[in-house]
């Protein structure tokens, strides 16, 4: 089989290697889609991601989705949660799956990820997907399972206002759960104007740049200078950070979801302290897949309006260049493309 192994940074290859072989407690899975992750670029031009860098080469990739071959779902389209908790640590067994300390993730480490043409995982973890949805749609469901995680901890209050700073595709995903959520207005930041522009598309009341009097200037007519009840960060920037906790309210929640550069995450104490405000840091996602599922099969939430790109496999560092240059929305490789 064919697959993109990243070797240093920005040095990724593709080649010849041995099919994985499932075992009893996996299948085997014809890889459709993998949607390249802002978390992909980090690797990609770093090979790193906070404190854990690459030491050997490594298969990219967790946003990802195939047909599976053999096995009781023979045939079956599948979503891949790309985590597997050990289940029995004292964190697992109080529900956070996703903050397991012995986790391992696709993508990641030394777990081999999706860009490949196969890949073995455990068969609990390969979710059917109806078939109304293709299998960029079924890998768009991991950033929308992370941004319904992010919402969980966010606590959106009916009637509220909510700023989403950052609209790449979680960003856009948690425009579109804000206002599922009971959001009365639903504020969209971001710097980049195509992206603005498709806030706007996916429900935000309002658009603001990222920088300056405007975005100041429009927060403040649509709060009354109160602040927003919640902000959520999705940039992974110092400035996207300050920006959320001057824009809420006090006693107000701010959610950051963006990984940051350098593995540090700076901003005014004074700020946060005296509005009072509640910090929530997310981590990937808890068992969520289900109800995303339900939210793209029932149409409320638009995952397939995400994808902008689509490259094949041999064509993988091209759909690096052009993720990174943040030129579209979700860039997708396709190592088995659907007819």
């Amino acid at each position: 089989m064919r697959a993109a192994r990243l070797h240093g940074v920005g040095d990724l290859r593709v080649g010849e290697e041995p099919a994985p072989v499932p075992t009893g407690e996996q299948s085997l899975v014809r890889v459709g889609a993998v949607g390249l992750c802002g978390s992909d670029l980090h690797w990609y031009g770093e090979a790193a991601i906070g404190d854990a860098h690459l030491e050997a080469p490594l298969v990219l990739g967790h946003e990802c989705a195939g047909v599976v071959e053999g096995g009781p779902l023979d045939g079956r389209l599948v979503a891949v949660d790309p985590a597997i908790p050990c289940g029995s640590c004292d964190t697992c067994r109080r529900g956070h799956r996703n903050l397991c300390p012995a986790v391992v993730f696709a993508g990641h480490g030394s777990c081999d990820g999706g860009l490949r043409e196969y890949l073995t995982w455990p068969t609990r973890l390969l979710h059917p997907v109806p078939g109304s949805l293709s299998a960029a749609d079924a890998a768009m469901l991991e950033p929308l399972g992370v941004a319904l995680h992010a919402l969980g901890l966010a606590h959106v209050e009916a009637a509220g206002t909510v700023a989403v700073i950052g609209c790449g595709p979680i960003g856009l995903c948690l425009v579109q759960l804000a206002r599922l959520a009971g959001a009365a207005t639903v504020v969209a930041v971001d710097p980049l104007a195509h992206r603005r522009e498709a806030a706007a598309r996916f429900g935000a009341d309002v658009v603001l740049p990222a920088e300056g009097a405007p975005v100041r200037a429009g927060l403040d007519e649509v709060t009354a200078g109160l602040g927003v009840d919640l902000a959520v960060e999705v940039a992974g920037t110092d400035a996207a950070v300050a920006l959320a906790l001057d824009v809420v309210r006090p006693g107000a929640r701010v959610v950051l979801t963006g990984i940051p550069d350098a593995d540090t995450t700076t901003f005014r104490a004074s700020t946060a302290r005296r509005k009072g405000l509640t910090l929530l840091l997310v981590r990937r996602m808890g068992d969520v897949y289900p109800r995303t599922l339900r939210l793209v099969d029932r149409g409320l939430v638009d995952v397939t309006g995400l994808v902008t790109h689509r490259f094949p496999l041999e064509g993988a560092a091209e759909a690096f260049a052009v993720a990174h240059a943040r030129t579209g929305l979700k860039v997708i490789v396709e190592p088995h493309r659907q007819a």
